[in-house]
């Protein structure tokens, strides 16, 4: 007579190592943590740099036509976005920095759409989206520092895409911690997870923008007015 057959249950209420609010896996949950609101914002800030993108491609293409041309946002000394384009940072394969915007936005809003739509890409292709769009993300804070440091003008388009940059970059990594998609060991995972669960990378996020903004009026003061 063969043994009994038994098959356990577990309930993530009844569990010690998983919080409330989370699933088995100790995923959290609410609508902080959802599809429609991640990749919702993902929408929206890739739809902002996609803007600035195309303005800024327009506006290099007036610089090429006419050097001396005054710019829609050559408002002073400071915030001047002919300043920046005339520069050689902002072409740095030889064509303007923006036409990669041009490329770069309309791929990451596909994802955002298609994911709002149910679509659920394979862990390897958000993956890699994430290594890819950290790429972006060094080149936008490069020709930051380069703009704040090095030109001594700042673009107020190109602020804005480095903002957008950087919000869908936290929105994308946010996702994939929820879904384990960076190939993190099992500890490593369980910080980061245990991190977005207590709100802290969220205030990380709001805290990193509003430093930009204080060393840019540190920097500038006044002369952002003038």
């Amino acid at each position: 007579m063969s043994d009994p057959v038994v098959t356990l249950t577990h309930d993530p209420d009844e569990r010690p190592d998983v919080a409330p609010g989370t699933t088995d896996l100790g995923r959290p949950t609410g609508w902080q943590h959802s599809r429609g609101l991640i990749f919702g914002e993902m929408l929206v800030f890739a739809l902002l740099s996609l803007t600035a993108a195309l303005v800024l491609s327009i506006e290099a293409i007036t610089l090429a036509a006419d050097p001396s041309a005054q710019l829609m946002c050559d408002v002073n000394a400071v915030l001047s976005c002919g300043t920046v384009g005339a520069a050689w940072q902002s072409a740095l394969l030889g064509f303007p920095n923006s036409f990669l915007g041009l490329i770069a936005e309309p791929v990451v809003i596909t994802i955002a759409v298609a994911a709002l739509g149910g679509v659920r890409f394979p862990r390897w292709f958000l993956f890699s989206a994430q290594v890819v769009y950290f790429l972006g993300v060094v080149l936008a804070y490069w020709l930051f520092y380069q703009s704040m440091f090095v030109i001594g003008a700042l673009c107020p388009w190109c602020l804005l895409i480095t903002v957008a940059t950087t919000l869908v970059f936290a929105s994308l990594l946010h996702w994939n911690v929820l879904e384990d998609n960076l190939y993190l060991p099992a500890r490593a995972q369980a910080r980061m997870l245990a991190f977005v669960r207590s709100g802290s990378y969220t205030y990380l996020t709001a805290t990193w923008l509003v430093l930009l903004a204080i060393a840019i009026v540190a920097k500038y003061g006044a002369q952002l007015v003038a």
